[in-house]
Order: C-alpha cells, then sequence, then structure tokens
C-alpha cells in the first residue's frame, strides 16, 4: 500500500496539470450527460431519418413529428427563424410548432447546462447564474450549437464575478447586501452577454470552424485514425478528459445535429480495445493481472468504466502499443463504413454505444459494432504477442516483486497480520491482487470519513467505494463513512483518501491534511485489507 502522512508536498509537472484541466472540462460536461442522451434520443426518435421521422426506414413516420423538430425539419435556425416571422405576423399560436424541440435543447438549453455547471464550479451558485446570462450573449450571437462558448465563457464569467464581490467584500452597509449582490451580479451579467454577444461568439465561431476544418481535414485525407496515437496513452495516463471533452463531444455534437450521427463519440468512448487489452490478460497475462482481468473484463465492457484497464497497459507498457493500433482499427472502421453514434456514450460501455448508435439504423449499428470487435481483436493479438514474448521473464519477476512488496508492508507497520498472511499464500498461487510498494503512514486522528476519488467522481471511484464498504461491513465496522467524489471536489475534510497512483499527487494537493492511500485497481486493491486493519487497531486501542 502506498499511503503519505499528513504533510503538504507540493505537487506539480506537465501531466498533473493537464489532467487537472482534463477534470475541469470532464466536471462541466459529466453532470449533463443525462440532457445529452435525453436530447439524443429524442433526435434518434423524431428527425426525418428517425424512428418516428419522414424517412423513417422502419415505415413508423408519426403525424407530430413535425411539431416535434421545428420548422418542418431538423434545423434550430430555420426553426428559430420561422417562430419569430410566426409571431411577427400575429401568429403566436404556432410558435413552438415552429421552435419544436430539437433544435432549442441542442442551442439553448445544452450549453446553458454547461456553462451553469461551470460557473458553479469557480464560484457556487452565484457564478452560475452570471455565467449562465453571459453565455446566453454567445449562444444569441452565432448560429451554431455554442458547447466550445459556453465552457470558456462560463468559467470566465464566474471568476469575474467573484474578483468583483472581492472589491466590497466586508464594506457593504448592513441591510443592504442582497441589493448590492442582485444588482451588481444582474450588470456584471447583462455587459457580459453583450461582450458574448458581439464579440466573443463570433470568436467562438472562428475557432469552432478551424476545429471543424482540423477534423475534416483529417478525414479527407484518412488521417483519423492517427489521433489514436494521442487518445489511447493519453487515457491510461488519464489525460484523456481534456482531449475528449474539450474537442470531441462539441465538435460531435454539432455534427450530430447537422446529420445525426458523428464518428468522433467513438474516438475515445469505443470499448473494444480495453476489452482486447484484458482478454489478452486473462488468457496470457501471470500472477495478479491473470486473476483479476476476467472481473475487469465485464466491468470494462458493460459497465463502461474503462479505468478499470489503465494499471493492465502501465504494468506493461510495450502494450500501449497495442491500444493505439486497437484504436486506430476501430476508427478506421467507422471511417471508412460511415459509422457513428448520435450522442456521447456515457460512461463508454457497450450498453450505451448501443443505445447512442441505433437512432443510425441497422447497418449504423452493425458498423459500430464491427469497429468494437475490430479493436478488440487487434489489440488482443498484438498484446498477446507481447505478454507471450515476455512470459517468462515476467513469471520470474511476479513473484518477487510481490513477495518484497508484502515484506516491505509488514516492516513498515512492525508486525505481521493476518491480511499479509492471506496476500503471502494468494501470491504463491499466482492469484494475489495487484501490488505496489508499500510506505504506511500512520493515521493522526481516528478514521472516520473515507473518500475514493477520482476524474469524474462516479464509475470507478463508485466501485471502490462499495468493495470498501463491504470489507469494513463483513470486519463488523459500522461506523466508518465511505463515499466517492471527484478530486476537484475534495475539500479537506476526509480523514483518509484514496486514489489510483497516477492521480494521487492531485487528490494530496486538494486535501493535503489526509491520509493518502494509492492503489493500482480500484475493484481488487490488497490495500483494502491494510485500510481495514488500521481502523479496527484504533477502535482496539481506544485512539
Amino acid at each position: 500500500m502506498t499511503t503519505t502522512s499528513p504533510a503538504a508536498t507540493k505537487s506539480g509537472g506537465l501531466r498533473t496539470g493537464v489532467q487537472r484541466f482534463g477534470t475541469f472540462l470532464s466536471g462541466m460536461i459529466m453532470p449533463n450527460i443525462a440532457a445529452f442522451i435525453a436530447w439524443g434520443f429524442i433526435t434518434m426518435l423524431f428527425i426525418p431519418a428517425g424512428f418516428f421521422g419522414a424517412n423513417s426506414p422502419f415505415g413508423w413516420h408519426w403525424a407530430p413529428v413535425a411539431e416535434i423538430i421545428g420548422g418542418g425539419g431538423d434545423s434550430a435556425t430555420i426553426g428559430w427563424n420561422g417562430a419569430m416571422t410566426a409571431l411577427a405576423e400575429g401568429d403566436g399560436g404556432n410558435f413552438f410548432a415552429y421552435v419544436g424541440l430539437v433544435g432549442p435543447m441542442v442551442t439553448y438549453l445544452l450549453p446553458l447546462l454547461i456553462a451553469n455547471t461551470a460557473g458553479r464550479m469557480v464560484y457556487g451558485e452565484r457564478g452560475g447564474v452570471v455565467a449562465t446570462i453571459a453565455t446566453m450573449g454567445v449562444i444569441v450571437g452565432t448560429n451554431i450549437p455554442m458547447f466550445l462558448g459556453a465552457m470558456i465563457m462560463g468559467p470566465i464569467a464566474a471568476w469575474i464575478t467573484k474578483q468583483m464581490d472581492k472589491l466590497w467584500d466586508g464594506k457593504i452597509r448592513p441591510g443592504f447586501e442582497m441589493l448590492v449582490n442582485n444588482f451588481s451580479a444582474g450588470i456584471l451579467g447583462m455587459i457580459l452577454a453583450i461582450v458574448g454577444f458581439f464579440a466573443f461568439g463570433p470568436v467562438m465561431l472562428g475557432v469552432s470552424a478551424v476545429l471543424g476544418a482540423a477534423v475534416d481535414w483529417l478525414v479527407s485525407l484518412n488521417l483519423l485514425p492517427l489521433v489514436s496515437i494521442i487518445v489511447e496513452p493519453a487515457k491510461v495516463l488519464f489525460l484523456n478528459n481534456a482531449i475528449n471533452h474539450g474537442v470531441f463531444t462539441p465538435l460531435g455534437i454539432e455534427q450530430a445535429s447537422e446529420t445525426g450521427k458523428s464518428i468522433l463519440f467513438l474516438i475515445e468512448a469505443n470499448p473494444g480495445p480495453g476489452i482486447g487489452l484484458l482478454l489478452a490478460f486473462t488468457f496470457f497475462g501471470v500472477g495478479a493481472a491473470k486473476a483479476s482481468a476476467p472481473g475487469a473484463a465485464i466491468i470494462q465492457f458493460f459497465g463502461g468504466i474503462h479505468e478499470i484497464y489503465f494499471p493492465y497497459a502501465l504494468s506493461k507498457p510495450t502494450t500501449i502499443l497495442a491500444l493505439i493500433a486497437g484504436g486506430a482499427a476501430g476508427v478506421t472502421t467507422n471511417m471508412v463504413l460511415g459509422g457513428g453514434l448520435g450522442f456521447p456514450a456515457a460512461p463508454g460501455s457497450i450498453i450505451a454505444v448501443t443505445a447512442a448508435a441505433v437512432g443510425g439504423g441497422v447497418g449504423n449499428l452493425l458498423t459500430v459494432y464491427l469497429s468494437v470487435v475490430i479493436a478488440a481483436v487487434v489489440t488482443f493479438l498484438i498484446t498477446a504477442v507481447i505478454l507471450r514474448a515476455s512470459r517468462k521473464r515476467d513469471l520470474e519477476a511476479e513473484g518477487d516483486t510481490f513477495g518484497a512488496a508484502i515484506a516491505q508492508t509488514e516492516a513498515n507497520k512492525g508486525k505481521s497480520s493476518a491480511a499479509m498472511d492471506a496476500l503471502r499464500a494468494s501470491s504463491a498461487s499466482g492469484t494475489a491482487g495487484a501490488a505496489a510498494t508499500t510506505a504506511t503512514a500512520v493515521a493522526t486522528t481516528p478514521i472516520q470519513n473515507i473518500v475514493f476519488a477520482c476524474d469524474a467522481g462516479m464509475g470507478s471511484s463508485a466501485m471502490g467505494a462499495s468493495v470498501l464498504r463491504n470489507k469494513f461491513k463483513k470486519a463488523g465496522i459500522e461506523d466508518v463513512k465511505v463515499t466517492n467524489q471527484a478530486i476537484a471536489n475534495l475539500d479537506g475534510t476526509a480523514d483518509l483518501v484514496i486514489t489510483q497512483q497516477q492521480l494521487t499527487d492531485r487528490a494530496r494537493s486538494k486535501s493535503p491534511n489526509s491520509v493518502h492511500v494509492s492503489v493500482d485497481n480500484f475493484m481488487n486493491a490488497p490495500q483494502y485489507e491494510e485500510v481495514v486493519e488500521m481502523v479496527r487497531e484504533q477502535r482496539e486501542s481506544g485512539e
């Protein structure tokens, strides 16, 4: 178990900085994924080529569809212009028939939700309100869905609000606080909305055009698969959110609003490379990796928690080449055959991918499935070759490394334990959990609040928290609270924080006075037994 003492340690480096930036982008998008899915299903069902549209491939046309999509088509601009014309001609009754539902959701609802979430992340409810007002100016000043604009203007507006409030903090006469707060936020929101309309919006149009042109250029030259050279290593190093949520999701939404689907949603979310890697470890791995890979494969493929395969790739870095090849093969399949998703697949499970692909028809669904299978097969074959080539060396290193880790744990602890004896026995049979170098710190305060932290604070950390809660329950310890949350939301109140090794530095910077535990794998970490025993010993000694 790798733990750190409560002393604060300065962390930095390019990787940590990019991770932090990616986490911030993820924090804007992930809480609103349900809204993206809702819009995706509405689009899938009601655009002309959808299940109930005029051009439905199933012949299931439904009469009210035209009103749902607005203006007789799926264009938000046409729908809005038609609504304005209806009002100008005194035909207000047809306002919503022109506006519809599909266009306004992607044009207004989704960007405003992102802006509000971003503003709250920077400056609470007050920041969220001003961010939403400011982003409305950006939206109205453009003619495309302004996701990038919301992700930039939202945080900026909230930060400006925070700086404005500092100017008169503690200087407002009693009784005038509400007046000053409301009017200052309203006036600032108005100014920022105007700036967004006349200046920021056009700039973001240019940025979107450049990014879109770059993607189109890659597609036209059949170079889009090369993006996997960046994406796959970035995923393993927890750097993927900056790329996925900063570029692919906004551009993908724009494409999907025009054509009904986008290949960009599948570049990072394709579960094929991950399942291929884990299956290879299942058949050709050794020791702990081989024993835990089957369970990890189920969670990754059906649960969509891609982080679970990262430790396997990091334990054998050359397998990242297999992930790159698999990812590129999947992208190539979708590029050649025209596969894509109608909305972001989050989490990236085969279930979510199916739901997002089915709207494009049976042909699109089969293409997407084929891209997953090809990505998995390519990754599996290359990983198998890598693992077979180093199998003898890995078998020798597995026992030595894991046995040394157990011995170091006992040395730092000052005594042996039943947990370590069990781990030693498991190691001998090749079924032990992943091991890591141990440097155990003694908790100076009773452990009452344990937090599992990851990038989004949802999938993998929720899984780890559930595992540890069950271990505490079996040990008869009922007074320890175990929760999960995003690293960005750590507030320093946790007694003990558990993260994957690549994220520990960031967690330590957010909660410097906590005891920190680093694990390789949230699903099957031997460090959990140490945590349970630490808490048990505290209770027995009356600390």
